[in-house]
Order: structure tokens, then C-alpha cells, then sequence
């Protein structure tokens, strides 16, 4: 029994699209990039640049959502979007502490960092 070319090429085709969707998949997920989400941390501009600037609420309540997936919290951290927007990856990396998070990612790497 031969097989439709038609068949093979829309074979091909879906899997040429499961393979980008799976490559597309970033840190913090397939529908937003690390860039997007560090818009979400402008209540943390403050604490991200000073470590003895009190940490607010608002932006411990944000940095919990990222809290749950390490790898996007670091990627957010480190960011263009972060850095552009004056924050200093050493002292971000030590708001999930600071914000006395107790399952926090204790030791984990974020990039040449290691969250306390």
C-alpha cells in the first residue's frame, strides 16, 4: 500500500510545527519571554537596585508568581529589560529572602548568581 504524497507532506509539516512550538518554549513559558514578563516587577525597581530599600508587598506578591518556576525568575532577573531598567541582578536575586519566602529557591544558580 502506497502512501499519498499529500499525506507524507502534511506528516511533515505537523511535525515541523510541534518541533518549533517545543524550541519556542522559553524560561517562562511558550506565551511570553523573560523581557515581557520583568515589566511585571516595576514594584520591585527600588529593591532590585538597593538592598536595603524596603521590599513591598506588591512586589514580593509578583516575585512569588515567579518564585514557583526558578528558571523564569532568573530570567527575568537577568533580562535586558531589567538591566536597561537599572537593576542590579546581585541584589535582585536576594528579594525571595528578603521577602522571607519560606520555599524559596535556596541555592539555586541564576546565571553566574546564586539565590540565598
Amino acid at each position: 500500500m502506497e502512501v499519498p504524497a499529500k499525506f507524507l507532506c502534511l506528516l511533515g509539516l505537523l511535525v515541523l510545527v510541534s518541533i518549533a512550538n517545543v524550541e519556542s518554549a522559553g524560561e517562562c513559558g511558550k506565551s511570553t519571554t523573560p523581557d515581557n514578563e520583568a515589566i511585571k516587577l516595576a514594584p520591585c525597581a527600588s529593591a532590585a537596585e538597593d538592598e536595603k530599600a524596603a521590599v513591598s508587598r506588591s512586589c514580593c506578591a509578583q516575585v512569588k508568581k515567579f518564585g514557583q518556576n526558578p528558571a523564569c525568575l532568573c530570567a527575568v532577573l537577568l533580562s535586558d529589560t531589567a538591566k536597561a531598567s537599572g537593576v542590579k541582578p546581585e541584589i535582585a536575586i536576594t528579594i525571595p529572602k528578603r521577602c522571607n519566602f519560606a520555599n524559596r529557591p535556596v541555592g539555586y544558580k541564576c546565571g553566574p548568581y546564586t539565590l540565598p
